[in-house]
């Protein structure tokens, strides 16, 4: 027998169905937008957010996706068209992303406060994590996706940045996950990684690392804890008004403000 047919399989598609069936069958889509940057879909029992995540496979159906029940468009998320899984991640948010649910799992949060300099603080799972990072022997830390000041991690850990299009010094091309990952001590995945589909492999790979999902494209499930995530950090839309008006103009301070930073741990 070929030695590939004895290795354990892991669906990778195992972690998509399980979040698009724990959708109930009630609620319908009422709205949504595919914005330049950010997108939504308002539901029934509330709105969830995603980053706008562009190429894939070419050609996109038409189809409203308005009064579809909220499950239907949760399928999206298995789109190899990108635009479409981003609305299907979102609709995954629409349900998964809610207070009332997260707070019976021991969700915290931290809303946006306003600083002086006219700056948004919002709860950073990177900061966060550093005492745990540097109280460890060994500090590896992969990063898939250059977040906004994370070469501060490089003051205190050996820091890898996996990019799919490098843009900056720290950046490494992505495929170089099947190299460093397994030897990781700590892994932050951009929620994005769910949109593309990479996250079932980047989490198997992982499986030795204390594993942070981050960012509003996060599908805030526990279910994620079963495919190797340790740490859910992504967010609930405490504004959708403003939510709306930041998606269809392109507003992004208006949409960070909109949101509310959450997490679930699994630690």
């Amino acid at each position: 027998m070929n030695p590939r047919e004895c290795a354990e399989r892991i669906d990778p598609w195992s972690l998509y169905r399980t979040l698009i069936e724990g959708v109930p069958d009630g609620p319908c889509v009422r709205d949504y937008c595919l914005g330049t940057h950010w997108s939504y879909v308002e539901a029934d029992c509330g709105m969830g957010v995603s980053f706008t995540c562009k190429g894939g496979a070419r050609g996109r159906e038409a189809r409203d996706l308005r009064g579809l029940p909220l499950r239907e468009a949760a399928r999206l998320s298995m789109s190899w068209r990108f635009e479409e899984a981003t609305l299907g991640v979102a609709a995954l948010n629409a349900y998964y992303a809610q207070r009332s649910l997260l707070d019976g799992l021991g969700a915290s949060y931290d809303d946006p406060v306003e600083l002086p300099d006219d700056a948004i603080r919002k709860m950073d799972a990177f900061e966060l994590h550093r005492p745990r990072i540097e109280a460890s022997a060994s500090k590896n830390v992969v990063v898939v996706g250059h977040f906004p000041h994370v070469e501060r991690i490089a003051e205190y850990a050996n820091l890898t940045v996996l990019e799919r299009n490098c843009a900056h010094d720290l950046d490494t091309p992505d495929p170089a996950c099947e190299y460093v990952l397994p030897d990781a001590d700590f892994a932050f995945f951009t929620g994005v990684t769910l949109i593309n589909k990479t996250a079932p492999r980047l989490l198997e790979l992982a499986s030795s690392a204390e594993t942070v999902l981050v960012g509003p494209s996060v599908v805030m499930s526990p279910a994620l804890f079963e495919h190797g995530a340790d740490v859910l950090a992504g967010s609930v839309v405490a504004d959708p008004e403003k939510v709306r008006f930041a998606v269809k103009n392109g507003a992004g301070r208006f949409f960070g403000e909109a949101l509310a930073m959450a997490s679930l741990s699994h630690l």
